[in-house]
């Protein structure tokens, strides 16, 4: 059967390498895919984005199933379009992305259904937004509300540094995001302390599959310094999501998401991706939600994966994921994202890629941020790529990933050499 991953980045290139290993699976194409996925005879990239065109092309060339990898198709309402023709895919509607375009609404949406999370209030007036940083103190957390690709998000530590983000978000809106009806809107929350996981779900708008745990670092340099990023490595299982928070987890957060949304006649299916905030009593709270899965978790989390992917999503489109169980890997996975220069806020393009060593069963090199220029590879993104492995220890997924992202070359490369320092230590962990 001739499989569809609509996007253009590393979780997609994760998505489709794992797809691409079943049985049913014939042709996988990739729309529109990268220098990864370009150069690889396994994939054949696809250069469409627009909903209906891609429809169109799924129609004509009989594609059995879809699936929507970054969350700005779903938010442009893909899922509706594929269905309205009877094509099946494996996404959230237009109406369900919302949890994650809108952090207006999904704020809303978890005070509505008593789901835990940090105190809130929404903003469109600047001048009312610095009043309330000003009454409530530092620290304190301004989101942009609308989709900023990972980077819409400050922590600020100090007063001063608050004020800055609101007047860059609501007065320059330098992120160009608009929120559902329209305009510039920011969501100021209160700080959370605690370690932050990512709690990644399958559904099908009535039962729910739990994805193997994992943990990215989303500050650029080493030691969580520095500004947020999409996110600059993951690993998986990770050690802070305990049997017992992963039980609260799903017992407080996802199963009354999943039952809220139902009872709000926006029935969910697809990823979701709980980001949390872990405290040290054990206790998570809801920092965001995604409508998909997260980058650079996939990677790791693909890497681990044992089940037929394929299978999976069939289940989860036929409503009858309470079939799947899944089976992963006993080992530690670690990715670690190699960035362009000027990564996040001015990324290089252009950079020539060498070194990049052939796959091996336990070590992938991911792509994301790469075109082919000819039959030259090179840099095209702020994440450009992600070496992902898999090893008996975080220690040891450490020295293999570092290993080989050594070998590889670019102008400019930056990347963490730290990835995974918060597990080295830790013990016991869920899948």
């Amino acid at each position: 059967m001739k499989v569809l991953v609509i996007g253009g980045g590393g979780r997609e290139h994760a998505l489709a390498w794992r797809l691409a290993q079943s049985d049913r699976v014939s042709r996988v194409f990739v729309a529109p895919g990268n220098g990864g996925t370009r150069s690889d005879a396994r994939y054949e990239c696809v250069d469409l984005s627009a909903p209906a065109e891609l429809r169109a092309w799924a129609q004509k060339e009989k594609i059995g199933l879809t699936v929507v990898g970054p969350e700005a198709p779903l938010a442009a309402g893909v899922v509706d379009e594929f269905r309205a023709h009877g094509l099946r895919i494996f996404g959230p509607t237009q109406a369900a992305a919302q949890l994650e375009s809108s952090k207006a609404f999904s704020k809303a949406f978890m005070k509505r259904h008593n789901i835990p999370t940090a105190e809130y209030e929404a903003f469109t007036d600047a001048v009312a937004a610095h009043a309330y940083v000003d009454a409530k103190g530092a620290p304190i957390v301004v989101k942009a509300d609308g989709l900023a690709a990972g980077k819409g998000v400050v922590v600020a530590t100090t007063l001063a540094e608050a004020h800055e983000a609101i007047d860059f978000m609501l007065l320059d809106n330098k992120f160009g995001v608009s929120h559902n009806e329209g305009g510039a809107r920011v969501v100021i929350e209160e700080f959370l302390q605690g370690e932050e996981a990512s709690f990644i779900v399958l559904c099908d708008g009535k039962n729910v599959t739990a994805l193997a745990t994992s943990q990215d670092h989303k500050r650029l340099q080493d030691g969580d310094e520095g500004p947020n990023t999409g996110g600059m490595g993951a690993y998986s299982p990770a050690p802070v999501v305990t049997a017992e928070v992963h039980a609260r987890a799903m017992r407080e957060i996802i199963l009354p998401t999943i039952r809220g949304m139902e009872k709000d006649g926006i029935p969910y299916t697809g990823f979701l991706y709980a980001g949390l905030m872990i405290d040290a009593k054990g206790h998570p709270k809801t920092l965001e939600f995604n409508c998909r899965m997260g980058d650079p978790e996939t990677q790791p989390i693909m890497l681990r994966l044992k089940s037929d992917l394929f299978e999976v999503f069939w289940h989860a489109t036929d409503g009858t994921l309470d079939q799947v169980e899944l089976e992963w890997d006993r080992r530690v996975a670690l990715g670690v994202v190699m960035a362009a220069h000027g990564y996040p806020l001015s990324p290089r393009k252009g950079d020539r890629i060498t070194g990049i060593p052939p796959e091996a069963p336990d070590a992938v090199v991911f792509h994301a941020g790469t075109t082919l220029e000819g039959s030259e590879l090179t840099t095209s993104g702020g994440r450009v790529l992600c070496v992902t492995v898999l090893a008996d220890s975080v220690k040891l997924a450490q020295q293999r990933a570092y290993a080989v992202a050594a070998r590889i070359q670019f102008d400019g490369a930056q990347y963490r050499k730290d990835i995974g320092h918060r597990a080295v230590h830790a013990r016991g962990s869920a899948s």
